[in-house]
């Protein structure tokens, strides 16, 4: 599985990416799942998406927390499912990764992208 949009952020491909993995699965599971992603793994395995969540998505008294439509999705499937984050150095060697980063960054390179219906961001 692979794909993307034609204008959006990395951080928003990389939750993306988290997102439609956990969707694909059709009953809920134990999952182990590993990403480069610095952002989507400390958010989740820290709580800090869960309080953005309970705060009204906000990240503190003054910030708004970016990207809420799909931390709002992320946290429910994490609800559904047993889901466990484990950060893997990008550009390592791992193969897996290394396979993962040649299709996103096939994907990115497509003529015909979809618009992200959540970017930019509302106020």
């Amino acid at each position: 599985m692979s794909g993307g949009y034609r204008l959006t952020t990395n951080n928003r491909m990389e939750l993306l990416a988290v997102i439609k993995g956990l969707e694909a699965l059709n009953q809920p599971c134990q999952v182990v799942l590993y990403s480069d992603s610095k952002y989507v793994v400390d958010a989740v395995e820290k709580g800090w998406a869960v309080k953005w969540r309970a705060n009204g998505w906000m990240r503190n008294k003054r910030e708004k927390a970016v990207n809420p439509d799909l931390w709002s999705r992320l946290l429910e499937l994490c609800g559904a499912h047993d889901v466990e984050f484990r950060w893997v150095k990008g550009h390592s060697g791992i193969a897996d990764n290394e396979r993962c980063d040649k299709l996103a960054v096939a994907a990115a390179k497509q003529t015909k992208l979809a618009e992200d219906p959540g970017y930019p961001p509302r106020n």
